[in-house]
């Protein structure tokens, strides 16, 4: 009988069932345009889709530094063109080290109108409009915190970020990383925006492939339609190596039907409405496979029977 193969039909569509229920809701397409790896620089020493300026150095088998361990540098890293994707994640994998006891002042990743100017904030512009996220490495005054402290500041072009204590009043989320300097894994950020839905900062320096949540908000602010990617640090008195690894840029888009709510590498996040909807269809499509397993059965069983009489009968 075909009951067994059809029993095991059944076993295999439900683990792929159980595995495509958990992967996210989300596929993503990768930006070159907003991507940067070894060696950084096309064949006339120039990167099609970054400038780069201030101190910045490119080291084309290593890795771009944005400032060295000298006091009063500071260097920035910009796309040429705006990150228009509605929904869009960026990784990037990034280096502070030193060789001095006491150091600063840290690095700076921006989601801004503006690009490629100098300026007092992590060596990039004040007054921006966009999102800027901070690696801060020297506190100045925020007692009770410890540093290197990450945090978000929202700009609207008006407001100035307060680097006398450190962002706090313009602080729209945040955490401390001690350890991200000198770090014995691979230092990573991985900045992920769904738009009105999720501002997601993740954060790996403890162990490689692990991922420390730093912050989460559901209700981001509006990144300006037209913004540029970009990268800056800057050094005073105290100073470190502020080093960009790579750059991997995605494009993050609902496939179609998919009506769910956001996930992030397999934890995926939806509604109860969502899920009892889904269980229910699928329950009801794996009914209707048993049964017709069994109408089948069924016939094979009385057709045997039937031949089986049938032969009884001519002898």
């Amino acid at each position: 009988m075909r009951l067994p193969s059809v029993s095991a039909a059944l076993l295999a569509a439900l683990a792929w069932t159980v595995d495509a229920t958990d992967r996210d809701d989300l596929k993503s397409i990768s930006l070159r345009t907003h991507s940067l790896q070894q060696p950084y620089l096309d064949s006339d020493m120039q990167s099609r889709w970054f400038d780069f300026g201030g101190d910045t150095v490119v080291r084309t088998d290593s890795y771009i530094r944005l400032t060295s361990d000298r006091p009063s540098q500071s260097g920035w890293l910009f796309s040429r063109v705006p990150l228009t994707a509605t929904n869009w994640e960026v990784e990037v994998e990034f280096q502070i080290s030193g060789k001095n006891q006491l150091y600063g002042d840290g690095l700076a990743m921006w989601i801004t109108k503006q690009r490629g100017q100098q300026g007092p904030v992590f060596g990039s512009a004040d007054r921006f409009e966009g999102l800027g996220i901070f690696i801060d490495t020297y506190k100045n005054n925020r007692p009770g915190v410890v540093f290197p402290y990450v945090m978000a500041m929202f700009g609207d072009g008006q407001k100035s970020y307060d680097k006398a204590n450190d962002g706090k009043d313009a602080e729209l989320a945040g955490c401390s990383a001690r350890g991200i300097r000198h770090a014995t894994v691979p230092t990573k950020l991985r900045l992920t925006y769904i738009q009105d839905k999720q501002l997601r900062l993740e954060l790996q320096y403890k162990s490689e492939d692990e991922w420390q949540l730093c912050f989460e908000t559901e209700q981001p602010p509006a990144i300006p339609n037209i913004a540029y990617l970009g990268f800056s640090a800057e050094t005073g008195e105290l100073s470190d190596n502020h080093d960009i690894i790579s750059v991997s840029a995605k494009n993050l888009y609902s496939s179609p039907g998919v009506t769910g709510s956001t996930s992030n590498k397999g934890k995926t996040s939806r509604s109860k409405s969502h899920l009892v909807k889904g269980g229910g269809s699928w329950t009801w499509f794996f009914t209707k496979i048993f049964l017709f397993a069994m109408v089948c059965g069924g016939s094979y069983v009385g057709y045997t029977a039937y031949r089986a009489k049938s032969k009884s009968h001519r002898f």
